[in-house]
């Protein structure tokens, strides 16, 4: 094989591999995503929840808080729930998508082959290049060629439902320990307000948090956590003082 064709057969073969001395994050997406959502639902779904129910007339601490550990247990089985509901629907998709590439590479060999070439020849590949790094690519790991390059797929962003289900339980409940701490040591008089002082704090500590795990920018990432914070806190207070509900 040509030195040509070794240098794009290892580029393409370790594409999500970083070089020496490169450091990437693309292989933090998943468990990050499924973090900073599970952490930021638990901290913005119980705050406003103690919030709402606080700035309702006749409301007891004791009603307060019952409703806060509810919030805490209940959300956080939903999540673990949701997650795993929803990415073991990704994982189906993915392994489908496997199944029927490992059908046609047993059926049309040679015509798989030059659709992996074809898709070389779109990053600017010379086409007879484009052939021999497809010939070694299939020789080495067809199936797995194929998964990277034509559908996309790789070990990192692989969907894994339970660790999904597990980190957003986790998460949530680490979020909702804010908001409930804050209300089982506060004043039944200053529950509101320290509760939604403490989340808005937390949310931009967690977005502060994401934004450097992440590799992103720090103030957007802020403002976006607590402003969304901030107005799901502001209508569930209104929404609790308007009906004037008595929990």
């Amino acid at each position: 094989m040509s030195s040509d064709a070794t240098t794009i057969l290892s580029s393409e073969a370790g594409a999500a591999a970083a070089g020496p001395g490169e450091h990437h994050l693309i292989h933090r997406t998943g468990w990050l995503r499924a973090a900073v959502l599970g952490a930021n639902d638990g901290i913005i779904s119980v705050s406003s929840l103690l919030v709402g129910v606080a700035a309702a007339p006749n409301a007891t601490h004791g009603a307060v808080l019952l409703a806060a550990g509810a919030a805490t247990v209940g959300g956080a089985l939903s999540m673990a729930a949701g997650e795993y509901v929803s990415v073991s629907s990704q994982s189906d998709t993915e392994q489908a998508d496997l199944a029927r590439e490992h059908r046609e590479l047993l059926r049309a060999p040679e015509q798989e082959t030059a659709e992996l070439a074809a898709i070389y020849e779109t990053r600017g590949v010379a086409p007879a290049l484009a052939r021999q790094v497809a010939e070694q690519m299939m020789a080495h790991d067809a199936l797995g060629a194929h998964a990277r390059d034509e559908l996309g797929l790789s070990d990192d962003l692989a969907a894994r439902p339970i660790q999904a289900a597990l980190s957003s339980a986790a998460a949530f409940t680490a979020g909702a320990i804010v908001p409930l701490v804050v209300a089982i040591t506060a004043p039944r008089s200053a529950v509101a307000l320290t509760v939604s002082l403490g989340a808005l704090l937390a949310l931009a500590i967690l977005g502060a948090i994401g934004a450097r795990v992440g590799g992103a920018r720090l103030l957007p990432a802020v403002v976006r956590v607590t402003l969304w914070g901030a107005i799901a806190m502001g209508v569930t207070a209104m929404i609790g003082r308007l009906l004037g509900a008595s929990v």
